[in-house]
């Protein structure tokens, strides 16, 4: 967001008219109204500015559609504006803002409790990656549990919500590429009609689908280069050393399945068998798909990242081939345009991160906004549903944000997602 103009450019409440590109010098909370600076699209907005009760705003004439006619002299320092709430509609308005306030209160304390949530998976995640092989026994059984809670979440409840993790969930550090792939394969599971038995192994495969990276070269299974032929061949075997693995440690067939065919494509492009369509395992096509997008916003050369909106968008308009159509359709649905963890531009030209979907109205997810007056620590959220005059017009790659924006909306490297099954909750019944 741009800064504030000058105090020069001022404009009496007589003044104000649609158009024009506001500035309040007042606290958020006390004005109705989503943000501190916007264009006034509406006459109802120009009325409702006028009973604020004060005497000048400041205005951006660059911003501005329209310039007003007579300028205001601004040759004293504008005045503190005078009390507010005496005037019936600007109560009413204020009461409106107030129960957004609190809204918005609870839906911080859900997102703590989310973050939460996610940093005991990821100690379950450290469990298994250490442990899984000297004991296979326990972390099983820890794995049953982590995939049962997502399957309760997400084949029990009417919504489930996905958030994208901030910096407060314990570091980079925290990011588990199996997680993630297990996560959003759930999130697929109830609209494709996976029976709760499927779901189980479907999450269990996802979260190891990678077992067979243990027996590759850390130089190779994790590389950072452009890999040689002969490299690329070796890392391609972690799908057979996987299963080999996975027998070892009595995985059931169906997870066996999805290890050895999770990088098996629908139009035989894939690895290792080249398998088509219907020749993969239902379960391993999910897995499949969200494997393919989560190697794309997460690689481990992170220079070569893309974001969720650039990752989606690739996949549907250049890849779609590649993938289960109806789990690709359901996918992008789930997901919305704007995934999260995608940085936008709002129509009112805010900037904003995507911080978690709306199961309803994917088009209307909930957004962190850049507001350089107000603290970090206290970063309005909003809930897109609840505006319908602000929409997103565009994704933007973080490397592009001003530094200052950067450092407020604290986009991850690693685009890392935990769920909440009560999406319900912050919301207007």
């Amino acid at each position: 967001m741009p800064t504030p103009p000058p105090q020069d450019f001022v404009v009496t409440p007589e003044q104000l008219c649609v158009g024009l590109f506001v500035h309040l010098d007042l606290p958020w909370f006390s004005h109705p109204f989503s943000f501190n600076s916007f264009k006034i699209r509406t006459a109802e907005q120009v009325k409702t500015l006028r009973e604020l009760g004060v005497t000048r705003f400041r205005y951006d004439p660059e911003r501005s559609d329209i310039q007003p006619r007579g300028l205001a002299p601004a040759l004293e320092p504008l005045a503190p504006p005078p009390p507010v709430g005496d005037d019936p509609a600007t109560s009413a308005a204020l009461a409106s803002k107030r129960e957004r306030i609190a809204r918005l209160a609870q839906r911080k304390r859900q997102v703590i409790e989310v973050e939460k949530a996610f940093i005991k998976a990821a100690g379950v995640m450290r469990n298994i990656n250490k442990n899984l092989f000297a004991r296979p026994k326990e972390c099983l059984e820890e794995v049953d549990e982590l995939v049962n809670q997502m399957v309760i979440a997400f084949l029990d409840q009417p919504e489930v919500a996905l958030h994208v993790m901030g910096e407060h969930s314990a570091g980079e550090e925290t990011y588990f590429h199996g997680l993630n792939v297990s996560i959003l394969s759930m999130m697929l599971a109830k609209e494709l009609g996976f029976t709760r038995p499927q779901s189980q192994q479907l999450g269990v495969g996802a979260l190891l689908h990678d077992i067979g990276l243990a027996d590759i070269p850390e130089r190779v299974a994790r590389a950072r280069h452009e890999l040689t032929t002969p490299e690329r061949h070796l890392r391609e075997l972690h799908c057979d050393y996987g299963v080999r693995l996975g027998k070892q440690i009595g995985l059931p067939e169906g997870v066996l399945r999805i290890i050895a065919q999770h990088h098996e494509l629908a139009d035989g492009s894939g690895y290792p068998k080249h398998l088509k369509g219907d020749q993969i395992d239902p379960l391993a096509r999910i897995v499949s798909l969200v494997n393919y997008y989560d190697n794309l916003c997460n690689p481990s050369d992170l220079a070569k990242a893309l974001t969720p909106h650039e990752a989606l968008s690739m996949m549907f308009a250049q890849r779609r081939g590649k993938f289960d159509a109806r789990a690709l359709q359901v996918m992008i649905r789930s997901l919305g345009v704007y995934p999260p963890g995608s940085v936008v531009k709002l129509s009112n030209d805010a900037l904003a991160l995507v911080s978690s979907v709306n199961p309803v109205k994917p088009l209307r997810p909930w957004v962190t906004v850049f507001d350089p007056d107000v603290p970090r620590d206290e970063a309005i959220m909003l809930d897109l549903e609840q505006e319908p005059d602000i929409n997103i017009t565009k994704a933007l790659r973080p490397i592009h944000l001003p530094p200052e924006v950067y450092e407020y909306l604290s986009p991850r490297k690693r685009v890392t997602y935990y769920f909440d099954a009560d999406a319900r909750q912050g919301r207007t019944p």
